[in-house]
């Protein structure tokens, strides 16, 4: 259907496509934005692990959010994975996701040692 990799390793840097909080093909706790950023965050450990990294490998995270006045909510969640791994982030607000009942997508940048 969409020519899509979930994430692709060039040289030295890791790349995570947009990562969105769906289970079982189902949006993730709609509603609460610090469950669907932590879930999401989850995920992309996980997808770094399986290369053989951490998230001390990330350099740079984006975030795309439904609504831009839950930013404590997404940045609590954050705190909690990179408070002191600091990679540079950037939070966008976005009218709308792929479902409506999604709150935030992240894309991860990582550069592998």
């Amino acid at each position: 259907m969409v020519g899509y990799s979930r994430a692709v390793r060039i040289g030295n840097i890791f790349e995570i496509a947009g990562t969105t909080a769906v289970k079982d093909g189902k949006p993730y706790v709609a509603g609460n934005a610090y469950e669907q950023t932590k879930y999401i965050l989850e995920n992309i450990k996980k997808v770094l692990e399986k290369e053989g990294l951490g998230l001390k490998n990330v350099i740079r995270t984006r975030m795309f959010v439904t609504d831009i006045s839950k930013w404590e909510e997404y940045g609590r969640a954050y705190g909690e994975f990179f408070r002191d791994i600091k990679p540079v982030a950037t939070m966008v607000e976005v009218s709308l996701l792929i479902d409506k009942e999604l709150m935030i997508e992240i894309e991860v940048s990582a550069v592998v040692d």
